[in-house]
């Protein structure tokens, strides 16, 4: 049984409503109702007074297994540390890490929930915006409302510009918004164990409409290729294939941006966890990666820059991007390989 399964139970044999439980505690009915749903989880004061109304130990509210912990009897320590159970050893190293309340945790969720939207705009503002620079030079090219192509390079970038400007501002926000807890997810922590009932809880409960983005982001993405392919095969002028194109990557922003969605609040919970991409071997991985990844963006950032003013090519330069993040990939893999076997 988890905690909220168990407070349930608890109240229940007492006979209360969670007006009557709330009004003990001195709390809200709603906050009340957010144990019992798993929505959050009770502070280390709350737990204490819960198991005295309930004539528990706070010892069966927490551990899964309550038979370990008879009601009624004192938390004596000598079970449970409130540790993450793991078939590690307890060290001295472990003995330091950072330790996760059920309170640092909330607010950690909450943030990641805020902040996905952003996130996901910031995306789909960086995959759309070479979209009016291909479209507009495409019909320069053809002589389409007689636009030349220096003002179809002048307001394609100028909009690209403008996008990415837009993007950038976005991440410096969002990334101070959880700058103070941005060590979950690059160091290793202990996490109480109320804590991670509670995360994969609500990670179970997400799981739907997690699944639902991703496959439904997929599936635009695939699709977005579709006006490309018909313009393609009906060999349609060249500005009609350049407008495709930009519809191309407009359904793919739209895509993506459901797909970084629901990815964002998803990991929230592995970070917690330390599940998935964040296990602590993971992280060790990626410290190792970080500082090359910046100088790597950088030099990705001026080459793509250095051709584009060089050649004025902006409509096919963006391609520098993709072709950046796919050896970005590979060059991960290695690193990962490596650090495998040096393991």
């Amino acid at each position: 049984m988890t905690l909220s399964d168990k407070i349930i139970e608890e109240r229940k044999k007492k006979g209360w409503s969670q007006e009557e439980l709330a009004y003990k505690l001195e709390v809200s009915r709603q906050a009340v109702s957010k144990w019992e749903s798993a929505g959050s989880v009770p502070d280390l004061q709350r737990i204490i007074q819960l198991a005295d109304l309930f004539g528990v130990s706070t010892d069966y509210l927490l551990r899964d297994n309550g038979q370990d912990s008879k009601a009624g009897e004192p938390y004596t320590g000598e079970k449970s540390d409130f540790r993450r159970e793991t078939a590690e050893p307890y060290t001295e190293e472990s003995r330091i890490l950072s330790r996760i309340s059920s309170e640092q945790a909330n607010r950690f969720l909450e943030i990641k929930e805020l902040i996905a939207g952003p996130v996901a705009n910031r995306v789909s503002m960086c995959v759309i915006s070479p979209a009016v620079l291909i479209a507009l030079s495409g019909m320069a090219d053809d002589r389409v409302l007689h636009i030349s192509e220096n003002f179809a390079t002048a307001v394609g970038v100028a909009f690209l510009l403008c996008l990415v400007a837009v993007a950038v501002f976005i991440f410096i926000r969002c990334g101070g918004d959880v700058k103070d807890m941005e060590y979950l997810e690059k160091e290793e922590f202990e996490t109480e164990y109320a804590v991670i009932q509670m995360a994969k809880e609500r990670k179970i409960r997400y799981a739907h409409t997690y699944n639902g983005g991703i496959a439904i982001g997929t599936v635009l993405c695939i699709l977005s290729c579709v006006p490309l392919v018909l313009s393609g095969i009906a060999e349609t002028p060249g500005y009609i294939y350049c407008l495709c194109v930009g519809i191309l990557l407009i359904v793919v922003a739209l895509g993506v941006n459901i797909i970084v969605r629901v990815t964002v609040i998803n990991n929230s919970f592995d970070i917690l966890l330390q599940e998935g991409d964040f296990t602590p071997e993971e992280k060790r991985i990626r410290r190792k990666i970080g500082p090359w990844a910046g100088i790597y963006w950088c030099l990705a950032t001026a080459l793509y820059l250095g051709l584009s003013f060089k050649n004025m090519k902006w409509d096919t330069t963006w391609v520098v991007w993709p072709i950046a993040r796919l050896l970005f990939v590979a060059f991960s893999g290695i690193v990962r390989i490596y650090a495998k076997r040096e393991k």
